[in-house]
């Protein structure tokens, strides 16, 4: 009997979930009429929900939307500007050749890289991302590493403290990262846990590259990740404006995806 409640708990949340990453934002009365259960019940899903970093309670309602201090989860950044993802892919795919090793963060964007990196092969990889791991974990010309700590379930990556990841103990060909929000000089992230892992890797990789789509760009977060210096080369999307993309390349070298 507990197991099915339980299981009908989460298709509820999974159904709520759905229905704010679709709209951005829900208020409670909608919630609880696309369940079909009474307001106190969406209350205490929506403060479980919240808790666990999925959504984001606001006055009226709660919101699946990133903020400056709030990340949305990654079930919600995998729908978001899926063809600039998919355009920064492929240029970084340009950049690897087979037999070498990559590291990639946790981000959606970089996701996208992994999702096409089959298509180079034999390779290294090494993530703290989850889903990764089940893209891989059947090819027998990819060698895998899972690194990370604590599990978080809102990022679907495990994340810890740089000294208790090991990843002191890698050396790899490429880094590849991205984050909320940059500048012409730096890059940004709401959460401080997850920019220690995102630094951490960093200092693997002998080339380390940024990922950005113009949604991104000429925007800060709470915290501070990287300059732009410590990344050896930038990928944005052809719609990011010629004048940001020339303030920049005096400081790293520059890739443009096309649209």
């Amino acid at each position: 009997m507990k197991d099915t409640q339980h299981n009908k708990r989460s298709e509820r949340h999974q159904r709520i979930i759905a229905y704010v990453a679709e709209h951005g934002s829900a208020t409670a009365a909608e919630l609880a009429e696309l369940t079909e259960k009474s307001a106190m019940t969406i209350h205490r899903d929506i403060d479980e929900l919240a808790g666990r970093g999925f959504l984001r309670r606001f006055h009226g309602g709660v919101s699946a939307q990133a903020t400056s201090a709030f990340e949305s989860s990654s079930e919600f950044r995998m729908q978001q500007n899926s063809a600039a993802k998919d355009a920064l892919a492929r240029k970084a795919l340009e950049l690897i050749e087979p037999g070498m090793s990559v590291m990639l963060d946790d981000s959606t964007t970089v996701f996208a890289l992994a999702r096409i990196l089959a298509e180079v092969q034999p390779l290294t990889v090494v993530s703290n991302f989850r889903p990764i791991a089940d893209l891989f974990v059947d090819i027998d010309e990819i060698q895998l590493f899972m690194i990370g700590g604590r599990y978080s379930r809102s990022h679907n990556s495990f994340i810890s403290p740089a000294s208790l990841t090991g990843l002191d103990n890698y050396a790899v060909d490429f880094t590849f990262h991205s984050s909320s929000a940059m500048d012409t000089t730096r890059t940004y992230h709401q959460e401080q846990s997850i920019i220690e892992m995102k630094q951490a890797m960093l200092d693997c990789g002998t080339r380390t590259v940024l990922l950005m789509d113009s949604s991104k760009v000429g925007k800060t977060s709470l915290h501070r990740f990287a300059e732009l210096s410590e990344f050896s080369d930038v990928i944005l999307t052809s719609d990011v404006s010629e004048e940001f993309i020339a303030q920049i390349r005096d400081i790293t070298t520059v890739h443009v995806a096309e649209l």
